[in-house]
């Protein structure tokens, strides 16, 4: 009789001890697993295209690190070989940038190129040619940011009759502007340059310390520091907390929060992390954009809970968030909607952490596929009103919610493996992912807000960190007026120049100066 593997294991050692030697054996294996998906997936952040696309175009990924150039440069190339078929002739296709639509008050340079008088002689009969048209050749120079010393000269006058017979002269003096900081050089046109250059184009002031010394200008960053601080604080503060009050009166916001290091946080050390809070305006209008939108970004020592509830204080309406728990504790009158890019993203990376012909990949794909079904109906019904998207979500998405929820509910995974947590954050979200159906004007997902918070979230890549809360304050009251400007079509320089330069001068309130009361000076030009 043939001994069986098990039995003769039992004989070397007690039934307990190979019971408990078979459980962790399948319990280092699970750990193994775990371990490898997490690897593959963190080799697969790192190295492999961001993209979530399901369906891969075969384009090859790209570094923009140091060949950025040649690969638009190439990716041009390649467009302008497209042609276009044209009764029995191939037109190319012309480029779409030319010189031809620019906005009015770009400055033209004309540069005449005539034909030397002594070469106008026809060869022919002798005579001299006569001009019979031109040829107009448009060329775009760039020239670095100019640097203009404004002088103000204030003139005194004073009556010389009353001087020459020995009478108390009375003397007058033209009217002096306001400093934009008293006792300092600073205009608003420079102030907004350095925000916008920092806070926009991610030039920490070290680098236009050096850019500005290159040009022969001695502005050190230390007073770039303080104007800029200065101006947040007595111009731009107040009309954030007007955009702050106006946030709270919408029905239907985004929240997202990202990480920040300050350096000098009372009771923490440097290396501890500090959060970025970012609150915006949503609803969907029939061209799927949002009326006089508003982005304010809030710095906050901790991630608590408490942080968006004392920041979202009298707001009653719904809010797009992550599934970030914290959320959930707020109060009852606001209510709180899921995002169902996060769902789709845990199945998009489970399908790239399991190796090939894994057995769980089947039910990933049906997964990331029902995910996919969703985003395909909000794609169908993004130029609809409101109240028509909310129907047809009744009709369209609501038995595909059905299904999958009844899919996640019939199958069995583990809990510990990425496969299982997408499924275990479908479980856990299930009523915020849902609340998008309860009206027209809520989004599928919280992407609004992720997209705002991404130019915050790149800049730090440049400054790194903070020095002092009180800095860190500073910069997200500059991010939000700077990004709510472009969110309204304005061109945030010229905004924030027409801003402080208001402001100095007084008699306008803080209402007064949002972006949306803007003159058209302020605008991106068309």
């Amino acid at each position: 009789m043939v001994q069986k593997p098990e039995e003769h294991a039992a004989d070397m050692v007690s039934r307990e001890e190979y019971e408990q030697l078979k459980s962790r054996n399948a319990e280092l294996e699970q750990q193994v697993n775990a371990l490898t998906e997490a690897l593959r997936l963190a080799q697969h952040k790192r190295f492999g295209a961001s993209s979530e696309k399901t369906v891969d175009d075969g384009s090859q990924q790209l570094s923009f690190l140091f060949n950025e150039a040649e690969v638009i440069a190439d990716h041009e190339a390649a467009q302008d070989k497209q042609e276009t078929l044209v009764a029995a002739h191939k037109r190319h296709k012309k480029h779409e940038y030319t010189l031809d639509n620019l906005p009015e008050g770009v400055a033209t340079e004309v540069v005449e190129h005539y034909v030397p008088q002594e070469e106008l002689e026809c060869p022919i009969c002798g005579e001299t040619m006569q001009e019979i048209g031109k040829e107009v050749v448009r060329k775009l120079k760039i020239i670095p940011a100019q640097v203009i010393v404004v002088e103000h000269r204030y003139y005194a006058y004073a009556c010389r009759n009353c001087d020459q017979n020995g009478i108390e002269t009375p003397v007058t003096t033209a009217e002096r502007e306001k400093s934009v900081i008293r006792g300092s050089f600073a205009t608003a046109e420079a102030i907004a340059h350095i925000m916008v250059q920092k806070f926009v184009m991610g030039s920490p002031l070290y680098r236009q310390e050096q850019e500005l010394k290159r040009q022969g200008i001695p502005l050190s960053r230390q007073t770039m520091s303080n104007w800029i601080l200065r101006a947040a604080a007595d111009y731009l503060t107040p009309v954030y907390n007007a955009l702050h009050r106006e946030l709270l009166r919408r029905e239907v916001l985004h929240a997202d929060e990202t990480t920040l290091q300050v350096l000098h946080e009372p009771g923490k050390k440097p290396q501890s992390e500090s959060y970025m809070w970012l609150y915006r305006t949503g609803g969907l209008s029939c061209d799927g954009n949002v009326e006089r939108p508003i982005v304010l970004y809030e710095y906050q020592p901790g991630r608590g809970a408490k942080h968006p509830a004392a920041f979202l204080e009298g707001f009653r309406g719904y809010l797009h968030t992550d599934g970030y728990a914290g959320y959930h504790k707020l109060p009852e009158e606001i209510t709180v909607v899921g995002c169902w890019a996060h769902a789709r993203r845990k199945f998009d990376e489970a399908l790239k952490s399991i190796a090939k012909g894994h057995a769980s990949a089947k039910n990933i794909r049906k997964g990331l596929d029902f995910c996919n079904r969703l985003f395909a109906i909000e794609q169908k019904l993004t130029n609809l009103p409101a109240e028509e998207r909310y129907t047809q979500r009744l009709e369209q998405a609501k038995p595909v919610l059905d299904e999958l929820f009844r899919w996640v509910e019939s199958v069995h995974y583990s809990s510990k493996s990425p496969w299982g947590s997408a499924m275990e954050y479908l479980k856990n979200q299930k009523a915020y992912l849902l609340n998008y159906l309860l009206d027209g004007r809520l989004e599928i997902s919280n992407n609004r807000a992720e997209r705002s918070i991404k130019p915050f979230v790149i800049d730090r890549k440049n400054f790194l960190f903070a020095n002092t809360p009180a800095g860190a304050q500073s910069s997200a009251v500059i991010f939000s007026l700077i990004q709510t400007a472009i969110e309204n079509g304005l061109d945030p320089w010229r905004y924030l120049t027409w801003l402080i330069d208001m402001a100095t001068k007084g008699g306008v309130d803080a209402v007064g100066l949002l972006p949306w009361v803007a003159p058209d000076s302020c605008r991106v030009s068309a």
